[in-house]
């Protein structure tokens, strides 16, 4: 599953830590979201979402 996560995050000046904390995860497991190797559970993916202001489909993408 491919996602915008990272240029998101710079976009709103964020580190993968600031993400981690306000979606409630580690750090590590935004590290793996952005590298693709981890899917997140649709909780994850619409509390992320949220944090960035947009619809999960704007987020991520679903394509490998």
């Amino acid at each position: 599953m491919t996602n915008r996560i990272k240029e998101l995050r710079a976009r709103d000046n964020l580190t993968q830590l600031d993400l981690a904390r306000k979606v409630g995860v580690r750090r590590e497991t935004i590290v793996f979201l952005e590298q693709g190797k981890y899917n997140p559970s649709l909780r994850l993916a619409f509390d992320i979402a949220q944090v960035f202001g947009l619809p999960i489909e704007e987020v991520f993408d679903g394509k490998s």
